[in-house]
């Protein structure tokens, strides 16, 4: 029989995880993004257990020599799976995920017997969720089967779930004639520029009603941001268009809030919830940037949520010099990119009937 959750170390980590700073709506190295906001926030959460990642550490019961590779369930221990959305251009593929694979998902996904890491990986065109229940449900479900959650449970009080979600959409950017475009990108430097993401550009420029993926766009960024969006142009202080890239923000950003709901109905009290929210900026034969978007815990009876509005009336933005550059930085109303507040949603715990 399982021992009585001991909630308090958990819960005291999170209370130091929304201590942390975080800075958002800022075109920033990839690298950056996934080092000093996501892995770091990351295992601040889980600095101090055992971190169980590798299917040879639950091969304790194993008829062969492998039981000598199974981890100890006594101590405190978190198990860790990771999912993550992209959309499935083409040009959001290669270097963008290869970074993205390299920084996090080494860190927190799943690693097979023969060393692959098995990811929760999903590709809906503009790269929010096609659904953020499924979404949800399935990473959940695919974690632990029952007998090791047992395992881990009756191991330590302070034991715990890991359930890692990183969201990103994308938007392309081209910089030609001392000015630059958000909306477009080349594949290479022979290619004409085109739309990216060219789903959501579609959905915006040319709806079309019996377009599945259209549709779900529309829904994503709800009603009143597609009609402002698809008959506005949101500029920059300077005059640069960015509807596109404001656009591929708020389908991350609902789509973090969706799938963090979602999981208050699949996780149980010993599950705990990382989830961020990015757009990747895609630039012909230069690194991707990043705008980081949004962070959430989903935890013992509260979600909270930090990120830029879904309001798109209420964007603005501006170029900065950064990085011998110009960088995008992203305005919501007055808020301060880098203290925005913290929503707190409260919901009922879900005991673990273990």
């Amino acid at each position: 029989m399982s021992l009585p959750f001991d909630a308090a170390p958990t819960e005291a980590r999170v209370e130091k995880f929304w201590q942390l700073s975080a800075s958002f709506g800022m075109e920033r190295n990839a690298y950056h993004n996934y080092l000093n906001e996501i892995v770091s926030d990351r295992y601040a959460l889980i600095n101090g257990f055992q971190l169980l990642r590798d299917e040879l550490q639950f091969a304790a019961s194993s008829p062969t020599d492998m039981k000598a590779c199974g981890a100890d369930m006594s101590l405190p221990s978190v198990v860790t799976t990771l999912a993550y959305t992209n959309c499935g251009d083409r040009i959001h593929q290669g270097e963008a995920t290869k970074r993205y694979r390299d920084v996090v998902a080494s860190r927190f996904a799943t690693l097979s017997e023969i060393g692959e890491l098995k990811l929760e990986a999903f590709f809906p065109a503009g790269g929010g969720t096609d659904n953020g229940a499924t979404l949800a449900h399935v990473t959940v479900a695919h974690e632990l089967d029952e007998p090791l959650k047992r395992r881990l449970y009756e191991g330590n009080p302070q034991s715990i779930s890991l359930v890692a979600i990183d969201m990103k959409t994308h938007v392309g950017r081209l910089r030609e004639n001392g000015k630059q475009i958000y909306g477009k990108t080349r594949e290479s430097p022979w290619r004409e520029p085109r739309a990216a993401c060219g789903a959501i550009a579609g959905a915006l420029t040319h709806y079309h009603p019996n377009n599945l993926i259209h549709r779900r766009i529309r829904s994503d960024l709800g009603e009143r941001n597609f009609q402002f969006l698809s008959s506005n142009a949101i500029l920059t202080s300077d005059g640069v268009n960015i509807t596109m890239a404001v656009a591929a923000n708020i389908v991350a950003i609902r789509g973090i809030r969706n799938t963090a709901m979602a999981l208050v109905q699949e996780m149980d009290e010993r599950g705990l919830a990382h989830l961020t929210a990015s757009t990747t900026v895609n630039r012909p034969s230069r690194d991707d940037l990043v705008i980081y978007l949004a962070r959430a815990t989903v935890f013992n009876g509260k979600v909270r949520i930090q990120s830029l509005g879904t309001e798109a009336k209420r964007y603005s933005g501006q170029l900065v010099e950064y990085a011998g550059e110009k960088r995008l930085q992203l305005q919501y109303d007055d808020w301060d990119c880098d203290n925005l507040p913290i929503e707190e949603i409260l919901y009922r715990v879900r005991s673990s009937g273990l």
